[in-house]
């Protein structure tokens, strides 16, 4: 009997007690200033719910296609998971697709770095930190900071040459 308790404890802990990260997103703008959120999120989502989650933390609508990549030290991009599987697949490793990729597979430094592109004609770029992992759970994503005014999503247009321009619209 004590050992079935022990194992309940045990399952408890690992189903529902899973602990949480902390992330910073930093919004990259030519403003000069720092518009970043504090994101905790349960190590179980996937990052299909992260995407939604930084989506409305800086007020966008979040219907352009999207990819998570992997970084190191120096914000390079490494391996990409998508919204969606557009069957582009070039590569020898196979395409992560948000939906499908817990946070917890892709987390594996203390500090982990990634970046999210959002809309690839405007390049919304997203730099992504882990700044803590948590004990304490949380149900649903949480924004737990909020520093700075985002950008509006349309306040990057594309001008007639299919460059970027920045201002209001």
């Amino acid at each position: 009997v004590r050992h079935l308790a022990v194992i309940r404890v045990y399952l408890h802990k690992f189903f529902y007690c899973m602990p949480s990260y902390k992330f910073r997103v930093l919004i990259d703008t030519d403003s000069g200033n720092d518009v970043f959120r504090d994101i905790v999120i349960s190590t179980k989502e996937n990052l299909e719910v992260f995407y939604r989650k930084i989506m409305e933390a800086f007020d966008f609508k979040g219907d352009q296609l999207a990819s998570f990549y992997k970084s190191n030290e120096d914000w390079d991009k490494g391996q990409e998971i998508t919204l969606v599987d557009m069957g582009m697949n070039e590569g020898p490793d196979p395409v992560l697709i948000m939906r499908e990729t817990k946070l917890l597979e892709i987390v594996t430094e203390p500090d982990q770095k990634m970046i999210l592109v959002y809309d690839f004609m405007r390049m919304w770029c997203f730099l992504i930190e882990l700044v803590e992992t948590q004990t304490r759970a949380v149900s649903t994503p949480q924004i737990a900071l909020r520093v700075g005014e985002p950008p509006k999503e349309e306040s990057k247009s594309l001008d007639e040459a299919g460059g970027l321009t920045y201002g209001e619209t």
